[in-house]
């Protein structure tokens, strides 16, 4: 309801009537996509969009409480993987504990300091799972260990820069640990989706932000205001295909929609009527706005 049948419902809503309104009298054109698979590969569809469409401008119509969004942190699934030796565990010492290797660079990892922005925040590296190779043990010491790391990135933040760091606490935890062998690399996923292809992507997701003074967020805002909408500006939490739009392809690109942002990926979720109605009338404010 709120992610995203409440928003794309408000979108066709206020784009169809705004042409039927204007007699088409506008300037460009207006696109509304409903692009598959956000969730698990964000941005990776709009690439498609991107490429066909070439936009001068995007509204994302993800849930913000009916705010203008300028900006999200960027998401990087970082895999740190341990080797070790394989060996009897009823005879420890003659192989190599690949998870006790890995204790020692996750300690070192959580030494670093993720930058923060002025609008977009902190950045985070948080540990989401771990897991020995062979799984279950069996009376075997683990010849390998791998750890994922959640990595939300900021604006000036690329692949390289982020490995970079990981790279550096192995390296420190090769000086505690001599003849470590321990590797660094961002992951790729591949998923079915329901229309029966098959995505896959590396999962790098790009930070962006776009100036709160420009002529786009400016007049955006005025065509709320002329429709009765008092939107603050302020930033995602979450990700969004604007990794595509603005982060990938550069191109000026802001969130507006209705419904709570925690209402997005929980049990019994629903849309308040007024935040539908809201949104519908602020869509149609943007598009008189942005194309006169």
């Amino acid at each position: 309801a709120s992610d995203m049948k409440g928003s794309v419902t408000a979108m066709v809503a206020a784009a169809g009537d705004f042409a039927k309104e204007s007699g088409r009298d506008f300037a460009g054109r207006i696109c509304v996509s409903g692009s598959v698979h956000e969730e698990c590969f964000e941005g990776v569809s709009c690439r498609e969009v991107s490429r066909i469409v070439k936009p001068d401008m995007v509204i994302i119509g993800e849930a913000t409480t009916t705010t203008i969004k300028i900006g999200q942190r960027g998401r990087a699934e970082v895999v740190v993987e341990t080797e070790g030796l394989s060996c009897h565990s009823s005879n420890p010492h003659k192989g190599v504990n690949a998870v006790y290797h890995m204790m020692t660079v996750i300690e070192e990892i959580r030494k670093i300091v993720p930058n923060e922005h002025p609008i977009l925040g902190k950045g985070i590296l948080e540990l989401t799972d771990i897991m020995s190779l062979p799984y279950p043990g069996a009376s075997v010491v683990p010849a390998l260990c791998r750890a994922t790391f959640d990595r939300r990135t900021l604006v000036g933040e690329d692949e390289e820069s982020i490995l970079v760091q990981i790279r550096q606490a192995i390296d420190r935890a090769a000086q505690r640990i001599p003849g470590l062998k321990a590797k660094a690399y961002i992951s790729r996923g591949e998923e079915p989706c329901w229309t029966g292809e098959t995505i896959a992507a590396k999962r790098y997701f790009p930070a962006w932000v776009v100036d709160e003074q420009t002529d786009f967020v400016q007049k955006a805002a005025k065509g709320l205001r002329d429709m009765g909408v008092e939107a603050k500006i302020s930033h995602f939490d979450f990700c969004t295909n604007g990794r595509n739009f603005c982060g990938e392809a550069g191109i000026p690109t802001i969130g507006y929609g209705p419904s709570l942002e925690s209402l997005a990926h929980v049990r019994d979720e629903y849309i308040e009527i007024d935040q539908l109605i809201k949104a519908y009338y602020g869509f149609k404010g943007m598009l008189k706005e942005l194309t006169a």
